[in-house]
């Protein structure tokens, strides 16, 4: 074999995005982003997906982000502060708060993006956040609601799985477990 060749699956980096699109002629109004652990793992997926919510605002699209992982050493500010960095233009780091390191942000584009940020700890309840449809009008996501509205909806298996202590797999029994029943 002369060469070898990679290349990166574009089902790796599923998007986690919800468009908002108006009645009228189907424009895109506001994206919902919801960051992935996969969008953190790699330089270059942190920025394909700070450009991709960057080109949203300078087209006019407003964006809610939600980022509920804790930074890591690809986005060490989270991508608020990556964002921010380049609309601001500046190489300054964003002071992300140790103690809430994980944010749901609003940006409402316009001639100027408005930015409305909130710094949550693992373990907080999600906020409202608003969802800009025009610079001036927006509605609120009711976050934490539509988290245990989809939670409760999740099948059974899938809730142990989730709630399983660290380390042991969702319906797994020692032999001792099986054997005594």
């Amino acid at each position: 074999m002369r060469g070898q060749h990679t290349v990166e699956p574009a089902a790796k980096m599923r998007r986690r995005s919800l468009a908002i699109r108006h009645v009228s002629g189907h424009r895109l109004v506001a994206l919902v982003e919801i960051v992935s652990p996969a969008t953190k793992d790699r330089a270059r997926h942190v920025e394909v997906f700070t450009d991709k919510v960057l080109a949203a605002l300078h087209a006019g699209v407003h964006v809610v982000l939600v980022d509920l992982l804790p930074p890591r050493r690809h986005d060490p500010d989270g991508f608020h502060g990556a964002l921010l960095r380049q609309l601001e233009q500046s190489d300054g780091r964003y002071d992300l708060p140790c103690e809430k390191p994980l944010t749901v942000v609003s940006y409402a584009a316009g001639t100027q993006v408005e930015i409305y940020v909130e710094h949550l700890a693992i373990g907080d309840s999600l906020p409202e956040a608003p969802l800009f449809l025009r610079p001036d009008r927006y509605v609120n996501l009711p976050l934490e609601s539509t988290y245990r509205d989809s939670y409760r909806g999740l099948p059974a298996f899938w809730r142990e799985v989730l709630e399983a202590p660290s380390g042991v797999a969702a319906g797994s029994e020692t032999r001792a477990e099986r054997e005594s029943t």
